[in-house]
């Protein structure tokens, strides 16, 4: 009666989690830990039952990591409010408001007018696209979308399909050519890598038909045409690379918003950009963003400067003023607010679960449970409580709701993501989580020998098992946040995604950084003014945030919670009533953006006169939120600015060219005022320069820009007090002064007032970061770095990526500047930081999976060469991948040591298959030399 009065013809969670407990044994805590009954009944019961299962329960210790006891998650039961709770996934159900395509033709992919070949058609097929939404029919049929005479701006929320229209543009503009280029442009690596994957399962197969001004054959060509020539080619481009891109090497070119800008200057420069059909631009909204956002801009207004036509396809989930992105690019809107998957809101306030069926109606809720609220006002009723926990680390209400709804959705078999504050809590949160979860012995087969593979990957990665990982995994709990390697991200959000793992406690960054949805997403509100990690909550983070709410084939509604305490109330209500921000231009914030943007046009040959140049920023965003007079004086100034860096000059009748240190800049892709540092600094390297070290080139490509990690000078002190002769003169040549940093090491403050004080600290923070670099060079492995210097794994990933790119950068800007002996230097210790090891490992750095200390060993066993390794049995290069192995397992003959030795067995033959491929080319060279 209660289920027909609530309107709810689904099977929520708590009836899944009754249904799935009532098959499990019943439990009683005994001195902390949890045993079930069979554990306390006869001995020969217990004895018979143990020996029956034995085979699929016992587990060695050497696999299962030591936990502590158990925990007992706290009970949600519903009350008896008579509030009808109407969902609207029982509305849709009675109502079948959305049409199919069994009666619209049109929201098939194969409808006609949109054109699309029949391979692609079945490709998207195959991959489970066969129709789309309404929404995606009424948009892609917009005045001139489908065709490109339009550009395209619209917003739909995250998961409701936003993608797939960009995806079908951008096709069709590259199948109309088979010289066209396209470019995605994504703010996240994370992101270019997930999405190159998905394009080349789309464009598998497809091909371009020959154009009809290419009439030779084969045979009368001198060269041949490549093979995949007529092939669409997805090539993913982000962080440092030392071969320059051009338009030869892509059909549709995945990018970060830096790489994007870099090929945008290259194909104007070398006036290839006419190959250039579509630009997709995803999260759009960034563009205001005060880091990154602002080359969106650039960007976007130089495609807009072009005399041909190229389709801009700008989308987002969190777009306020959409309409003034629609005057900037001239382009047509659209706007929904659908989701394919139903959610289901609700507020926890003090143990107490408040239905809301929309945002408007949470903040309703919230708004009602103020303490100043009338009395006389209606309120809402709690539709279920989460009972107060007697376990000591469960005492807060706002823990214990999450780890009850966190428990309660993974004991009904699906799967939560909860999203936490800080990486310390994102681990102490899973650990609770972990402890109230099944353990190993309430498994079943299959479950537990995924999550023991799982295990067995992270065990096998060149940074070891984290140990609290190792604690929690089995209970199909993990954790995820930038602290983390990688590949640990990627194993374990692959784990999440297959349900292999049932919660993921995660930080804000996940959830613009991939696409990762789940059947119920908690929200843990903190004090400190809602906010996650060192940045405030704002409006678009929450909806991401709750947007990963349900997952379209897997889920049949959604569920969020936002948990929060009664400090945290007047936050929660502060932030539901924010509005999303608006959007305007980056230019003209405190750091000068507009030089940079005044800069590339010059060095591109975009613009060149006063005139032109003001015909440029007419068409930025900025344009259209500032006065002429303003505009104009940001031009003035800027000039002057970059005119006096020595960036660029001007003849007697008014017409700017860039000068060589201009250019260098530009092609190095760096900001005017880092540009104006890294020359002044490489200035000084050229006068005096120390060879006998590392110290000296490894701090030349170390980064200028923020990287967020702050020093500590302990570690600093304990790091140059084992510098030798070498290293002591590189830093008194820089400058920096032992005994400053032994003041800094005992609580001192370094100054940074003046921009003297500014870019003294910036040297300093530089050579802490060379500090580092300096161990991955010289083969230390990244988690040893990590905990030499206090810093996460993640973290000094991180700076060798970025140090990767920031290498190829300075490396181009000497190049650029004529100084080839200084770049060739860099290019090696590039190479070097690359592969993780010292130069007699560079040439078996280049197979895979053979880096850092697993070359050394490599090497160190008589594996010395590329062909050595490529000539290699598979089986013999078990134990020598064993032996690289950070942590040495110490397993008995079992099961799970055949196990391992499988996964290290696959990876010698993918290390031995590499091998092949690069001895193959290098016989090929030698034999075209001779």
């Amino acid at each position: 009666m209660m289920e027909f009065r609530q309107g709810i013809f689904h099977k929520t969670t708590l009836e899944s989690t009754t249904l799935q407990q009532s098959a499990l044994h019943t439990t009683t805590v005994v001195a902390g830990n949890k045993r079930t009954h069979t554990e306390i009944t006869d001995p020969q019961q217990q004895s018979a039952a143990s020996s029956k299962g034995k085979q699929s329960q016992f587990q060695r210790p050497s696999v299962i990591a030591k936990k502590p006891p158990s925990l007992v998650a706290s009970a949600i039961n519903a009350t008896d409010s008579d509030v009808a709770s109407i969902s609207e996934y029982s509305q849709r159900r009675i109502i079948s408001a959305t049409p199919t395509s069994a009666s619209d033709r049109s929201l098939q992919l194969s409808f006609s007018r949109y054109a699309l070949p029949v391979s692609l058609v079945e490709n998207f097929k195959a991959l489970g696209i066969s129709e789309i939404y309404p929404w995606q029919k009424q948009c892609l049929l917009g005045p001139g979308i489908l065709n490109g005479t339009k550009n395209l701006v619209y917003t739909a929320p995250t998961g409701g399909g936003k993608s797939l229209v960009a995806d079908i543009l951008m096709l069709k503009r590259v199948l109309q050519h088979k010289d066209a280029k396209a470019l995605l442009v994504l703010p996240y690596v994370a992101l270019v890598q997930e999405k190159v994957r998905w394009l080349r399962h789309v464009v598998h197969g497809i091909k371009r038909q020959p154009s009809d001004d290419d009439p030779l054959e084969d045979k009368d060509r001198l060269w041949r045409r490549r093979l995949d020539a007529d092939h669409i080619r997805v090539v993913g481009f982000f962080g440092g690379g030392k071969v320059r891109a051009t338009w030869s090497d892509f059909d549709i070119g995945v990018c970060t918003f830096e790489k994007a800008n870099t090929l945008v200057n290259t194909a104007i420069d070398d006036c290839t950009i006419s190959q250039l059909r579509a630009v997709v631009i995803d999260e759009l909204h960034m563009v205001d963003d005060d880091h990154r956002g602002y080359l969106i801009e650039l960007i976007a207004t130089k495609i807009l400067s072009l005399e041909h036509d190229v389709q801009i396809i700008g989308m987002s989930a969190t777009l306020a003023n959409i309409d003034i992105l629609s005057q900037w690019l001239a382009a047509h809107t659209y706007t929904t607010f659908y989701h394919p998957v139903p959610i289901e809101e609700h507020l926890v306030h003090e143990g107490n679960i408040y239905p809301a069926s929309s945002a408007a109606s949470l903040l309703k809720v919230a708004s009602q449970l103020r303490p100043d609220c009338s009395a006389s006002q209606a309120r809402n009723q709690p539709i279920r409580t989460i009972q107060p926990s007697s376990h000591k680390a469960l005492k807060d209400p706002v823990l214990n709701a999450v780890v009850a709804l966190a428990n309660e959705t993974a004991r009904a078999g699906y799967g939560a993501l909860v999203f936490c504050s800080s990486r310390n809590g994102c681990e102490s949160d899973a650990r609770l989580i972990g402890r109230v979860l099944p353990d190993t012995r309430q498994l079943d087969p299959a479950t537990l020998e995924q999550r023991l593979d799982l295990l067995g990957d992270l065990r096998s990665l060149s940074t070891g098992l984290d140990p609290t990982l190792a604690e929690i995994v089995l209970a199909g709990v993990a954790f995820h946040h930038a602290g983390l390697t990688t590949e640990e991200r990627d194993l374990i959000a692959n784990a999440f995604d297959n349900g292999v793992l049932k919660v993921l406690v995660a930080t804000c960054s996940l959830a613009a950084g991939i696409n990762l949805p789940a059947r119920r997403v908690i929200l843990r509100m903190l004090q400190h003014n809602a906010r996650m990690g060192r940045d405030l909550i704002g409006p678009s983070m929450l909806r991401q945030m709750r947007g990963r709410a349900g997952r379209k084939g897997k889920d049949e509604i959604g569920e969020t919670y936002l948990c929060c305490r009664k400090t945290d109330l007047e936050d929660v209500i502060e932030l539901m009533r924010a509005e999303l921000p608006q959007i305007s231009s980056g230019l003209t914030t405190e750091r000068h953006r507009i030089q940079r943007a005044l800069l590339e046009i010059i060095a591109i040959r975009l613009a060149n006169s006063m005139m032109s140049i003001r015909d440029y920023l007419q068409m930025t965003l900025l344009h259209l939120s500032s006065s002429h007079d303003h505009l104009q004086t940001y031009i003035e100034s800027s000039l002057e600015d970059l005119t006096n860096m020595g960036f660029i000059q001007s003849d007697s009748s008014g017409m700017y060219s860039p000068t060589q240190l201009g250019k260098a800049v530009v092609a190095s892709s760096l900001e005017p005022e880092d540009g104006a540092f890294i020359y002044r600094e490489m200035q000084r390297a050229l006068r005096a320069f120390v060879m006998d070290g590392e110290m000296h080139v490894l701090y030349t490509f170390t980064p200028v820009q923020d990287l967020s990690v702050v020093i500590n000078w302990q570690v600093f002190r304990s790091e140059i007090e084992r510098l030798d002769d070498s290293g002591l003169r590189v830093m008194t040549f820089l400058g920096l002064k032992p005994t400053i940093v032994n003041k800094m090491a005992q609580g001192g403050n370094l100054k940074q007032t003046t921009p003297e004080e500014k870019e003294t600290a910036r040297i300093y923070h530089r050579f802490y970061l060379a500090l580092q670099l300096r161990d991955l060079c010289n083969e230390m492995p990244i988690h040893v770095v990590a905990l030499k210097f206090d810093m996460a794994r993640g973290a000094v990933q991180t700076l060798a990526q970025t140090c990767e790119g920031f290498a190829a950068g300075t490396i181009k800007f000497c190049e650029q500047m004529g100084w080839g002996a200084m770049a060739t230097i860099l290019d090696h210790f590039s190479d070097r930081l690359k592969a993780g090891a010292k130069s007699d490992l560079l040439a078996l750095a280049k197979i895979t999976f053979i880096k850092s200390r697993t070359a050394r060993v490599f090497y160190d066993n008589g594996f010395k060469s590329i062909a050595a390794v490529a000539n290699a049995d598979p089986k013999d290069l078990v134990p020598i991948l064993m032996q690289a192995q950070p942590n040495k397992l110490k397993l008995n003959k079992s099961k799970d040591e055949e196990k391992y030795e499988e996964k290290l067995l696959a990876k010698a033959k993918v290390i031995t298959d590499s091998a092949n491929r690069l001895w193959q080319i290098e016989m090929q060279q030698e034999t075209y030399e001779e």
